[in-house]
Order: structure tokens, then C-alpha cells, then sequence
């Protein structure tokens, strides 16, 4: 069987509670058709990049699956013909990330770190610094 990372967008509109009947719907056509479901995050309602069916915003789910590829696709048949689903994504990986995955990580680890490099001086100073200081303004 073949490891799938699958990602895919309900509309804005559709309660939480029917967001994770549809998951769930969608995990047993896997496990039905010889696959498992290894795991399964909700990314919450998120601002899309562009309109999709008249929406702007969408509830992304990512699923992690082993699974022949004739289950992974019964189950893409099965998202377009629900119209709560707006868009869909299934991507092969050889392993599936252990823990959470980036989208789940805290904000902590998300904050852009700045380097800081010691001057012969002893002052610390950012490393762009020299950049911005010899910039046309």
C-alpha cells in the first residue's frame, strides 16, 4: 500500500460538526476499501487565496493515508460529488511526519528568529543591517 498525505477544503458556510461527520465520512470509504487512516488534523477556517465557488474562506483538513491507490481514489469520487467540498489535494510521500505537522506547530516556533552576529566592537547588530544602511532611499 502507498502513503498519501491528502488535503482538503470545506466551504465557509458549513458548520464544525458537519465538517467532522464529512471527515469521518471520508475515513471510512478508505478503511472500506482496504486503506487506514493513520492520522487526521482540522487547520481550522482559513482565508483562501483566491475565491473558490464564491468563497474566500474554507475549513482545511489533512489526512494522512495508507492506502491502495483504488481506495484514495473512491474516495477523491466521493469529494466531487459533495458540494460542501470545494477543493481537494492528494500528495504520494514515502513517510508520513511524525507529530504535528508545520501547520499545527505553535506560533513560537513560527516567529522569524533574527541572527545576531557579535561586532568586533562588541555591539550585536543585525546582520542585515549593512544592507539596509547602503540602500538608495
Amino acid at each position: 500500500m502507498a502513503l498519501y498525505e491528502h488535503i482538503f477544503i470545506v466551504r465557509q458556510d458549513t458548520p464544525h460538526q458537519r465538517v467532522e461527520e464529512l471527515t469521518k465520512e471520508f475515513s471510512e470509504i478508505i478503511s472500506k476499501n482496504g486503506g487506514e487512516v493513520k492520522k487526521t488534523e482540522f487547520w481550522g477556517l482559513r482565508s483562501l487565496a483566491y475565491k473558490i465557488k464564491k468563497n474566500k474562506k474554507g475549513h482545511y483538513i489533512l489526512m494522512n493515508i495508507d492506502a491502495p491507490s483504488s481506495a484514495l481514489k473512491e474516495m477523491e469520487n466521493s469529494m466531487l460529488l459533495n458540494e460542501d467540498v470545494i477543493r481537494s489535494l492528494s500528495i504520494k510521500v514515502n513517510k508520513h511526519e511524525e507529530g504535528p505537522s508545520i501547520m499545527m506547530k505553535s506560533k513560537d516556533d513560527k516567529e522569524v528568529k533574527i541572527n545576531l552576529s557579535n561586532n568586533s566592537d562588541g555591539d550585536y547588530s543585525n546582520q542585515y543591517s549593512n544592507n539596509l544602511n547602503n540602500m538608495d532611499i
